[in-house]
C-alpha cells in the first residue's frame, strides 16, 4: 500500500491550494481516505475524511466551509481543495487510509492503517 501526497506550497492568506493523494498497490475503493496535518510544535490533528462506501465526508470544525474533500476511484486519487486559507492552516499535510470514518458522539473516528508522506502547506499573512 502506497499513498503519495502532493500539491502543497506557499500561498497568501485567502488563497487556495488543492492537495492530491494518489494511491498505488491497492484498490482505493476498499479504504476511507483522510487528511491530517501537523503544525510546528503541535500534535498531528485530523482534518477531513471521505468514506469509501457512501462518499460521506467529515471535516474538522476549523476547516468547515473552506475545505472540500473528494475522491476519484477511477484515478485512485483523493483531493483536498483548500480555499480561503489562513496562516493557522500552515502545516505538513498527510493523507492516510483507514477501514472507515464515522461520527461517534461529538467526535469523528478515523484510525489510519496506512500513511503517505507529507506535503508542506505554508500560508503567509
Amino acid at each position: 500500500v502506497q499513498l503519495q501526497a502532493s500539491g502543497g506550497g506557499l500561498v497568501q492568506s485567502g488563497g487556495s491550494l488543492r492537495l492530491s493523494c494518489a494511491a498505488s498497490r491497492f484498490t482505493l475503493d476498499y479504504y476511507t481516505i483522510g487528511w491530517l496535518r501537523q503544525a510546528p510544535g503541535k500534535e498531528r490533528e485530523w482534518v477531513s475524511c471521505i468514506s469509501n462506501t457512501d462518499g460521506v465526508t467529515y471535516y474538522e470544525d476549523s476547516v468547515k466551509g473552506r475545505f472540500t474533500v473528494s475522491r476519484n476511484n477511477a484515478k485512485s486519487t483523493v483531493y483536498l481543495q483548500m480555499d480561503n486559507l489562513k496562516p493557522e492552516d500552515t502545516a505538513v499535510y498527510y493523507c492516510a487510509a483507514a477501514p472507515s470514518c464515522f461520527r461517534h458522539d461529538n467526535s469523528v473516528i478515523f484510525e489510519p492503517s496506512y500513511w503517505g508522506q507529507g506535503t508542506q502547506v505554508t500560508v503567509s499573512s
